[in-house]
């Protein structure tokens, strides 16, 4: 946004001199809005100039921009048009080569949600659905825009002759029909809140390249005023699993047809070693270090310790993407890990139960694709329809009606909460948890502050001693 002022006093042009007394140049200064501004110039006719085109703005009744001090009129005179449409594809453009995959599909929806906000006419306008369609698939896209099949490339076009000018946002109002529309959902109510916040954030960025290509003189998205829905961060306690929960549902995985076998050990190392799915589904073999069976003295056979850990090395994630978002069209796309560098690992330590419930499922299943422990059952990745699926199912199978219906553990990701609140319960300190689970301190007692058991009780007995002592 724009903002502008009609309060303008242009001053004198003040005289500057060396030390020994010989003009050095002519300034002019003007006041906007009580901020003094000031520009300097060789000669005095060049000063004069600029003056007098200062004061003949201010008496012609123009509005003088309180971040540059100049009357709108001079930026608009350098500003360079385009249509939103064609800017949004220059800004998807440009984000692209370095983006991940996840980042490229959020772009697209921040764009795809924010450009009706910004359409100039409704003659010949495609059906809403196909509009968003072609928009999030394929104009935000810029792996598959080139390759549109006809049908789109005429959205497409239709787009770019009817999108306003970025230059439009200069007025308050538009800016805000933007913002409005990047962080609501389809209904008009808003959206959920770190959707929001994150349209936000891309919708101020792609207003920062705005300003950069001179299509506007800056940046209005980061002007307006705007509250976003509060969120904790904090895990729901309502979601962790306890222990006999956790195993009733890897029991009712095992027994469906015909992954669940598979799919033990890909949900158990998330809740015994606290692993994000994106973690699990690129695990390798060499990974994992398993620890040696030993010989029973009565039967001569050889079994797992009576208390035998291991050890997990979490490399890189795979994180899913879909393969209009990846570089070579795979459904994940290999990362780093979550806040790590680059070649940093992560060792997780893995309890006898997991032990066993590996060792059982290395022996059971041959390496997939690129040594990974966990796929599907025709080899290649494991896809996520599946393991999403058989935990429905699970959770179905083991749990109550009520509990079925509730937040408990209604998401995979929800084991490695269970997990982590587990260590905290037991004991751990919490940087080693941090370091186990890849968190801070800071963000991991934030995050599992409400799943830190007999908090409260403990709390309300150093009280009741300290009033008693009293």
């Amino acid at each position: 946004m724009q903002s502008t002022t009609y309060k303008v006093r242009v001053y004198e042009i003040e005289t500057r001199k060396n030390k020994h007394g010989k003009v050095t140049s002519y300034r002019v200064r003007w006041n906007v809005a009580g901020n003094v501004w000031k520009e300097p110039f060789r000669n005095y006719a060049q000063a004069d100039a600029y003056r007098s085109a200062l004061i003949t703005a201010a008496r012609n009744g123009e509005a003088f921009s309180t971040a540059t001090g100049k009357p709108l009129s001079w930026a608009r005179d350098d500003l360079t048009e385009m249509s939103w449409y064609d800017f949004a594809c220059a800004y998807v453009d440009m984000k692209w080569k370095g983006a991940a995959a996840r980042y490229r599909d959020d772009i697209a929806r921040a764009m795809t949600a924010a450009t009706p906000a910004m359409l100039s006419g409704e003659h010949g306008k495609p059906d809403a659905q196909k509009l968003r369609s072609a928009m999030q698939r394929w104009g935000y896209n810029t792996k598959n825009r080139g390759n549109s099949p006809d049908d789109i490339a005429t959205i497409l076009r239709w787009l770019s002759e009817n999108t306003e000018p970025v230059s439009a946002l200069a007025e308050p109002a538009k800016a805000r029909a933007l913002l409005d529309a990047a962080t609501s959902k389809l209904n008009g109510k808003k959206a959920a809140a770190t959707t929001a916040r994150k349209h936000r954030m891309l919708l101020a960025n792609a207003m920062d390249y705005a300003a950069e290509l001179k299509l506007l003189e800056g940046n209005p998205i980061r002007d307006l005023k705007w509250k976003p829905a509060r969120t904790t961060g904090e895990v729901d306690r309502r979601r962790v699993v306890n222990h006999a929960q956790a195993r009733a549902l890897l029991t009712a995985v095992r027994n469906q047809e015909p992954s669940g076998l598979r799919l033990v050990a890909f949900f158990a190392v998330m809740y015994y070693a606290a692993l994000r799915p994106e973690e699990a589904v690129n695990l390798r073999r060499p990974d994992i270090t398993l620890p040696q069976l030993v010989k029973n003295d009565e039967t001569g056979e050889l079994e797992e310790p009576a208390d035998g850990w291991g050890e997990i090395v979490i490399r890189k994630a795979a994180p899913f993407a879909g393969r209009d978002w990846t570089d070579d069209g795979a459904l994940r796309e290999e990362r780093s890990l979550k806040h790590r560098a680059e070649d940093e690992t992560r060792p997780v330590p893995i309890p006898p139960a997991l032990t066993r419930i590996l060792r059982a499922h290395l022996v059971e299943f041959t390496d997939g694709a690129d040594g990974r422990v966990f796929y599907g059952v025709r080899g290649g990745e494991l896809p996520n329809i599946t393991y999403r699926r058989a935990w429905r199912r699970a959770r179905t199978d083991a749990l109550t009606a009520d509990q079925a219906t509730s937040p408990l553990a209604e998401r995979p990701y929800d084991l490695r909460h269970a997990c982590v609140s587990t260590w905290l319960n037991a004991g751990v300190p919490a940087p080693q948890v941090a370091e186990w689970a890849g968190h801070s301190v800071e963000v991991l007692l934030k995050t599992y502050a409400k799943c830190i058991a007999g908090q409260d009780e403990a709390a309300k007995r150093r009280i009741s001693d300290a009033l008693d002592g009293g």
